[in-house]
C-alpha cells in the first residue's frame, strides 16, 4: 500500500523548483566592457611576443613596468624602421645594371664636311665691301696690309659707299692697382693669360647698343685674332641672311670634289649611301649611312678593313681667308635618326695624316616617371622640336635658344632651322639684333633661360665612344706614285703634296657593347620583404599579427565610441529633468531601440522600483539583436510569476 501510495504520489505534480540561472547566449557581435579588458584578453591570446608578459607579471609591478617600457620601446623601433623604409621606397632609388652584349651591330652615320662654306671666287662679289673694311681696320690697328691675302685694292674709308656699322677698334684697358696684381683670382689669370700687343693692356672689340641707343656695350677679346674672326663672322651672317638662295651650284656639292675615294667593308660606296646638305660655317658636308639610306651598313666583324675608309680633298686654294681659318675637314659620328651638330660633336681631320678612329657601342636606359626626370619622345617638353627628328637633348636646347632669340630679337639666328612667319636676322632690318644676340648668349650659358632645365634628357641613348691614332700619309717613299695616281684620276694638285689630301678610317674596335639599365633599386616586394623582416626581429610575428593589431586599433575605436555615446544619452536622461524625463523615457517602446545593438536584461524588473529614471549603464559584452515587443512583455510576466510567493 505505501508502494502504491508512492506510486501515486509519484505521479503528482513536482512541487516547485528553484529557477535555474540560464546561460548567456552568444551574441553576434560582442565587446568588452573595458580598456583593461580588452587589453587583458589581448595580451591572453595574441601571438605577438612579449604581450602576455604585461598580464602575467601583473602582481608584480616592477616587471610589469620594465615589459610595458621594453614593449613600448620595442614598438617604436618598429615603427621607426618602418619611417625609414617607407622614406627609401618613396625617394625611388635606382640601380645600375651593366649587361656586355655582342651581335652584329648597325655602324652608324658619319658627317664629313669641307670647312669652307663657299668658294671664295663665287660670293667675292658679296663680301667685296666686308673684304675692303676688314682690309683697313687690319692697317688701322696693326699696321699690317692685307691686300696680298684678300687680293683687294686698299681704300680709305672716305671712299667706302655708306659708314660701316659696328666698327672693330682698340679700346684702352685701365691699368689694375699695383696692388691688385697679386690678388687676381685664378679666372682671371687664365682669361689674361694671352700675350699684350708692345707690351701694353688694351682690347679690340666691337660696339653694340640696343634699338634706342640708350643701352650699349663692348664685346671685347684680347686676341686679335679672335677679334677679327668674330667681327667678320658677325658681318658675314648678315650678309648671309640677305642672300635668297644660301646653297652652293650643284657643281660644287658633287662628292668627287671632295671625296677622292669611299668604301664600306671592301666595298665601294655608291651615290645611295650619302646624303648632303649645306652648312653655314662648315659649309658642305655629306652624311653616311644617314637615315635617307636605303640599306643601313652593318657591320659583322671588327677592325679597319670592315670599317669606312675614305680618302679626302684638304686643298684650301679657294677658301675665305677671314672665315675659314682651319684647313683639313669635320668629321661627326651620330645616330641615323639625330642630326649632326658639327659644333657640339665633330672633331678635324690633319691634312697629310691617316686619322683611325675605332669605335665602342654604349647604350643607356633610364627609368622614367618617378625614377627619374627623362622623357621617352620629348612630346611632354614645352620646346617645340624645330629639326623634325628624334628627340634629343641637344635637339631641345638649340630649338629652346632659336625660340628664345625670336621672342626676344624678333628674328632667328641663321645657324639655327627657321621656324614658321619668321626671318634670318640681319642689322639692315633689326639694327640691334647683335645687342641682344649677345645678351641672350650670355643668358644661355648661365641657365638664365631656363633651356637646360626645360630640355629634359631622353629615356634612352645610344653613344660611341672614340678613340684616335694617327700616322704620316702617305709615307715618303709612297707619295710620288700616289700623288700621280690622284693627280691623273682626280685632278689632284701635286705641288699641294700632302697638304691637299688626308685619310680617314671609322671601324669598331669590338663588337662587344656595353647597355647600362636602371631598375627600382626597391620594389614593392623587397618592401614588404623588409617590413616583414623588421616585424619579425622586433615581436617575431607574422603577417596575423598585425591583422590582431588591427583589431586592437578597431576595437579600441568601437569601445571609445560607446562610451562617448553612453555619457550623452546619460545626459539625455539625467535625474535633474523630474518626472516628465522618467514618463518620457519609461513610453519609449523597444522597438525605437537600434535595431543592430540591444542590451540583454540580465535580471526581472522589480515591481518595487521607484518611478524615478533608472539607466543601468550598457552591457557591452551582451550587445545582440534587439527583441521585440511582446517577447520583452512575455519574459518580464514570467519573471513576476516566478517571485511570488
Amino acid at each position: 500500500m505505501k508502494g502504491e501510495q508512492h506510486e501515486e504520489q509519484g505521479l503528482g505534480p513536482d512541487p516547485a523548483a528553484p529557477p535555474q540561472p540560464k546561460e548567456e547566449e552568444e551574441a553576434l557581435i560582442e565587446f568588452h566592457r573595458s580598456y583593461r579588458d580588452l587589453f587583458q584578453f589581448f595580451c591572453n591570446n595574441t601571438t605577438i611576443h612579449g604581450a602576455i608578459r604585461l598580464v602575467c607579471s601583473q602582481h608584480n609591478r616592477m616587471k610589469t613596468a620594465f615589459w610595458a617600457v621594453l614593449w613600448l620601446c620595442a614598438f617604436g623601433m618598429m615603427y621607426w624602421q618602418f619611417g625609414q623604409l617607407f622614406g627609401e621606397y618613396f625617394s625611388y632609388p635606382v640601380s645600375l645594371n651593366i649587361n656586355l652584349n655582342s651581335d652584329k651591330l648597325v655602324f652608324p652615320a658619319v658627317t664629313i664636311c669641307t670647312l669652307n662654306p663657299y668658294r671664295y671666287t663665287q660670293i667675292k662679289e658679296e663680301l667685296e665691301e666686308l673684304d675692303r673694311i676688314t682690309e683697313q681696320t687690319l692697317y688701322d690697328l696693326y699696321k699690317y696690309n692685307s691686300s696680298s691675302t684678300l687680293g683687294t685694292h686698299p681704300r680709305g674709308r672716305r671712299d667706302l659707299r655708306e659708314p660701316w656699322p659696328h666698327p672693330l677698334q682698340r679700346l684702352w684697358a685701365p691699368a689694375p692697382p699695383p696692388g691688385a696684381r697679386g690678388v687676381r683670382s685664378a679666372a682671371s689669370s687664365v682669361r689674361d693669360n694671352n700675350p699684350q700687343v708692345n707690351r701694353k693692356d688694351w682690347k679690340v672689340g666691337f660696339q653694340l647698343c640696343n634699338r634706342n641707343k640708350s643701352d650699349c656695350f663692348y664685346q671685347t677679346y684680347s686676341s686679335g685674332v679672335d677679334a677679327v674672326r668674330e667681327w667678320y663672322r658677325f658681318h658675314y651672317i648678315n650678309i648671309l641672311s640677305r642672300l635668297r638662295d644660301t646653297s652652293p651650284s650643284s657643281e660644287e656639292d658633287m662628292l668627287d670634289n671632295f671625296i677622292f675615294a669611299c668604301r664600306f667593308n671592301q666595298a665601294s660606296c655608291n651615290q645611295a649611301n650619302y646624303s648632303h646638305f649645306h652648312h653655314p660655317i662648315y659649309g658642305n658636308c655629306y652624311t653616311f649611312n644617314g637615315k635617307n639610306n636605303s640599306n643601313l651598313w652593318m657591320s659583322s666583324m671588327p677592325g679597319i678593313k670592315n670599317g669606312l675608309s675614305l680618302t679626302l680633298r684638304t686643298e684650301q686654294n679657294d677658301f675665305i681667308p677671314l672665315l675659314s681659318t682651319v684647313t683639313g675637314a669635320r668629321v661627326m659620328v651620330h645616330g641615323q635618326d639625330e642630326p649632326a651638330f658639327m659644333d657640339d660633336g665633330g672633331f678635324n681631320l690633319r691634312p697629310g695624316v691617316e686619322t683611325s678612329i675605332s669605335m665602342r657601342k654604349e647604350a643607356l636606359d633610364r627609368l622614367g616617371g618617378d625614377y627619374g626626370d627623362c622623357t621617352k619622345n620629348g612630346s611632354e617638353v614645352p620646346v617645340e622640336n624645330l629639326y623634325l627628328t628624334k628627340y634629343t637633348q641637344q635637339v631641345c636646347i638649340h630649338s629652346c635658344f632659336q625660340d628664345s632669340m625670336i621672342k626676344e630679337c624678333g628674328c632667328a639666328y641663321i645657324f639655327y632651322p627657321l621656324p614658321k612667319n619668321a626671318e634670318f636676322c640681319d642689322y639692315r632690318k633689326h639694327n640691334s639684333w647683335g645687342y641682344c644676340y649677345y645678351k641672350l648668349q650670355d643668358a644661355f650659358s648661365s641657365d638664365r633661360l631656363g633651356c637646360f632645365t626645360k630640355c629634359r634628357k631622353p629615356c634612352s641613348v645610344t653613344s660611341y665612344q672614340l678613340s684616335a691614332g694617327y700616322s704620316r700619309w702617305p709615307s715618303v717613299t709612297s707619295q710620288d706614285w700616289i700623288f700621280q695616281m690622284l693627280s691623273r684620276q682626280n685632278n689632284y694638285t701635286i705641288n699641294n703634296k700632302r697638304n691637299g689630301v688626308a685619310k680617314l678610317n671609322i671601324f669598331f674596335k669590338e663588337l662587344n657593347y656595353k647597355t647600362n639599365s636602371e631598375s627600382p633599386s626597391v620594389t614593392m616586394a623587397t618592401l614588404l620583404s623588409n617590413l616583414g623582416s623588421q616585424w619579425s626581429l622586433w615581436f617575431g610575428s607574422s603577417v596575423l599579427s598585425v591583422v590582431e593589431m588591427a583589431e586592437l586599433i578597431f576595437d579600441l575605436l568601437v569601445i571609445t565610441f560607446l562610451m562617448l555615446l553612453r555619457r550623452f544619452r546619460s545626459r539625455y536622461w539625467s535625474p535633474g529633468r523630474g518626472g516628465r524625463g522618467a514618463q518620457e523615457v519609461a513610453s519609449t517602446p523597444a522597438s525605437s531601440l537600434p535595431s543592430h545593438f540591444c542590451p540583454h536584461s540580465t535580471s526581472p524588473p522589480d515591481p518595487a522600483t521607484s518611478p524615478a529614471l533608472m539607466a543601468p549603464p550598457p552591457a557591452y559584452a551582451t550587445l545582440g539583436p534587439c527583441p521585440s515587443p511582446s517577447n520583452l512583455v512575455e519574459a518580464s510576466s514570467s519573471a513576476y510569476t516566478l517571485g511570488e510567493p
